[in-house]
């Protein structure tokens, strides 16, 4: 796994690294004119964990959090939680076949990547892969919108998402992806096994590429008159009807 020095910030992802994975964070700056409550909270987990913290004034806090509302906080993170390529095979074997993986191809909004972290954590998928290139990143933005999910789930960065593809389905892992013209139902499939279910990108969906490499495409029903979910809705819908199943 690659490491990177990073600023995180928000409430929600601050608190989420001190408690997950406090031996990676090597910083916390808090506001010193705030009277939050939760910050309060999160002075006093990272002291009791070793963290240094400092009070610090606004201005400070944009210049590490730059767009990103902060909330009165941030934290300087070493550790990027991006898994290599290599690390993907140990995963579906650790779940015992019943990998539960979500694929992304080239999201680009990292508000929609943070979302769809969630939804996965949430799930209890397994992983949840991106390529590298065309792809949002896990950046502060995507910390700040998962609400702590980045740190919970691993994310998989791939050079060759078509040749991740045909290694994971050498594992026995079952591939669907998610495409409004297709005939097949997302409810009329089988989702308990090792499966990854495969999302498009916001302008263009999925690659022609990928999706000559799924196993088969579904769809998910919408009854209503409007064409497309939003990525992310879509994958938490999909994530869940294999919960659903699975339980």
């Amino acid at each position: 796994m690659s490491k990177q020095s990073q600023w995180i910030v928000g409430v929600n992802a601050v608190a989420s690294s001190i408690e997950n994975d406090a031996e990676n964070v090597r910083e916390v700056l808090i506001e010193a004119s705030a009277k939050n409550p939760r910050l309060t909270e999160i002075e006093e987990n990272a002291r009791r964990k070793g963290i240094d913290v400092r009070k610090v004034n606004t201005q400070a806090l944009d210049g590490v959090g730059g767009s990103v509302r902060h909330q009165g906080v941030a934290a300087r993170y070493q550790a990027a939680r991006t898994y290599g390529e290599n690390e993907l095979e140990g995963l579906v074997e650790a779940a015992e076949g019943k990998a539960l993986l979500l694929i992304l191809d080239e999201v680009q909004d990292p508000h929609n990547l943070g979302a769809c972290l969630r939804s996965a954590a949430a799930a209890g998928a397994t992983a949840v892969i991106i390529p590298k290139d065309k792809s949002a990143t896990v950046n502060a933005t995507v910390r700040k919108t998962s609400a702590g999910a980045a740190d919970r789930i691993p994310v998989v960065a791939v050079t060759n998402l078509s040749r991740c593809l045909k290694d994971l389905q050498k594992l026995g892992v079952w591939i669907y992806g998610l495409a409004g013209e297709a005939t097949d139902s997302l409810y009329a499939i089988d989702l308990k096994g090792n499966v990854a279910l495969v999302l498009g990108g916001e302008a263009d969906g999925m690659r022609r590429l990928t999706r000559e490499n799924c196993d088969g495409l579904v769809k998910i029903p919408m009854p209503g008159d409007i064409e497309s979910l939003n990525v992310s809705v879509a994958a938490g819908v999909s994530l869940f009807e294999a919960v659903r199943q699975r339980s």
